[in-house]
């Protein structure tokens, strides 16, 4: 065994004696225990006529509901088509390049049935990234929308290793599977494969990084359980809770989130084809929603819409959760002010299954709030069980309290490594834990427990005349202007400090602001490092489809603006 492998070994452990053990053997089993007689014998209840999934698309007026019995029906019809037709098996790859749907559902449940492994593609990627992705995974199939299916023809050509393509829509195709029409010829009962385990592989999902290729994460079924039922304990969820997805589903907030955990709890999720803030509040109380996983972006466009919701019953409405991005003191706080509704923010990462750590759900509220505003950066709470965290130093030494250093994790969320990558695991797992490249720090509460702080992506803190400084301290004082929309730091090359710190400004719709104001306005909220020297105004909010800004593709795109102030000295 080599190093690196002995590391992610470690990584995936916890430092006590305790350990997760699922009652199924894979997660066949997990799926078709709700709808069956358990094959463990342990007596479960069986959920066939009880709502899973509800799906919305509001662009063309659906609303579709399903029951745990005829959603597992879609399921085994699909694994059918895939076992029979495709001859996908236990261990091979199907890609898939399609939008939130409840066919993508079915498709996600029925390779994990067969044992198979998924590959999400985000249909927004460019052509060389959706082909770069296909091929690195070596997907055995494609699923794909008609709209996407001349782009899938393209990749095939040039991967021999891609045999099949399948379409979803309208289309008359010689050459093509529908999906549609073949899952009406199969069975809805499946054979199940008892040769699958709970450490067969269930996702690989590509970063996305905006420098170099993106690396594939490689998620196991036993993953997928260990973080659901650590999100599902963490928040109380029970069978009469119901989750609403609005995230994409090509990312694991959307899978793990608001798929895999209702479906662990034996809950019910609303899955909407996209975020509409016209409809978020109404759906929420139509459906009777008790959570809905968010990103701060999504805060932002809420408040922006200010609806009066007080005409609605949201009653059955516990809290929202947020992470994926990060979330600014002043946007929580305005948000939980103007609502009335609690925010538990929490962090995790793709290399994690999806969170590590949130706030307590049952602090008193002035406790909670102090830890969301308190500190310039709202806390990302306490580790879930199942996994821990820590602060280290380049060294992998742990930091003590308040010391800023790299988030690190490990326990049985932590993934197996990445696809075909030995370099960036030796990188990742270097000290027995995964190395986040997040900068962080934590405070102890009243009791000892650990509250964690993120201060930002490490690759991108601005170093200024050898002083770390937080973008995200710059982009809170910039979101606090009331003409300003959307205000980003970027670092740009300066002759005598190394960096200096620029601002981009998307303002609020027409609102007339110069650049004289937004510099006024920061110097009376920060001290003159992190003053932005320069501003750049635009019109496009630079964010990904999963609500994370781009600031390094930003300062990348920037620089040619950025250049003539290089060898300009800023003084106060």
């Amino acid at each position: 065994m080599n190093m690196t492998t002995n590391n992610i070994l470690k990584a995936q452990q916890m430092s006590d004696a305790s350990s997760f053990n699922p009652p199924w053997k894979n997660l066949a089993q997990f799926i078709e225990e709700a709808v069956s007689p358990p094959s463990s014998g342990r007596g479960a209840r069986q959920y066939k006529d009880k709502t899973f999934l509800i799906y919305y698309d509001d662009d063309k007026n659906i609303r579709e509901e399903f029951s745990y019995k005829r959603f597992n029906e879609h399921v085994n019809q699909t694994a059918n088509f895939m076992r029979n037709v495709l001859s996908v098996k236990r261990g091979d790859k199907v890609a898939t390049m399609m939008f939130n749907h409840f066919y993508t559902v079915f498709i996600y449940f029925a390779c994990w049935k067969l044992g198979a492994c998924v590959v999400p593609v985000d249909v927004d990627e460019k052509l060389d990234r959706k082909r770069y992705i296909i091929e690195n995974s070596e997907a055995k199939a494609v699923f794909c929308w008609e709209d996407f299916l001349d782009e899938a023809k393209s990749i095939k050509h040039n991967l021999p290793a891609l045999q099949y393509i399948v379409f979803i829509g309208e289309k008359v195709q010689k050459d093509v599977l529908n999906y549609i029409t073949e899952i009406k010829k199969q069975s809805k009962i499946l054979v199940e494969d008892s040769s699958t385990n709970l450490e067969a592989d269930a996702l690989i999902v590509y970063t996305s990084g905006t420098t170099g290729p993106p690396k594939g994460v490689i998620l196991s079924q036993y993953n997928l359980l260990a973080d659901a039922d650590g999100i599902a304990d963490w928040h109380r969820f029970t069978e009469d809770d119901r989750l609403m997805c609005i995230l994409p589903i090509h990312h694991v907030n959307g899978t793990i989130v608001t798929l895999v955990t209702p479906y662990y709890f034996r809950g019910s999720t609303v899955l909407n084809r996209k975020f509409k803030s016209q409809t978020f509040w109404q759906k929420i109380a139509r459906d009777r929603v008790t959570c809905v996983s968010v990103v701060p972006t999504i805060l932002e466009f809420l408040l922006e819409a200010d609806e009066d919701i007080s005409k609605y019953e949201l009653s059955n409405f516990k809290w929202i959760i947020c992470g994926a991005g990060p979330l600014l003191v002043d946007t929580a706080i305005n948000f939980e002010k103007r609502f009335n509704i609690p925010i538990m923010h929490g962090y995790g990462l793709s290399e994690t299954t999806c969170y590590s750590c949130f706030l307590p759900v049952d602090l008193p509220r002035a406790e909670h709030t102090y830890w969301l505003s308190e500190f310039k950066f709202p806390s990302i709470g306490i580790p879930i069980r199942h996994n821990e965290m820590s602060i280290i130093d380049e060294h992998g030494r742990e930091l003590d309290e308040l010391e800023r250093g790299e988030i690190v994790i490990r326990g049985r969320n932590v993934v197996k490594g990445y696809f075909k990558r030995p370099d960036a695991n030796e990188d990742a797992f270097k000290f027995g834990w995964f190395k986040s490249g997040d900068e962080g720090f934590y405070k102890l509460d009243a009791t000892g427990r650990k509250f964690f702080f993120i201060t930002g992506r490490i690759k991108e803190l601005i170093i200024r005349g050898g002083f770390n400084i937080s973008p995200f301290e710059i982009d809170e004082a910039l979101k606090t202007h009331p003409k300003v929309k959307f205000g980003m730091a970027i670092p740009f090359d300066n002759r005598y400090y190394g960096e200096e710190v620029a601002a981009y400004i998307v303002p609020k719709n027409g609102a007339d602001v110069s650049e004289k104001e937004i510099l006024e306005y920061c110097q009376k909220k920060l001290d003159f490092r992190k003053q932005p020297k320069v501003i750049i105004f635009g019109v496009d909010v630079p964010y990904t489809s999963t609500g994370k800004p781009k600031r390094l593709e930003l300062k990348k795109n920037l620089q040619d603006k950025l250049l003539k102030y290089r060898d300009v000295q800023f003084k106060k």
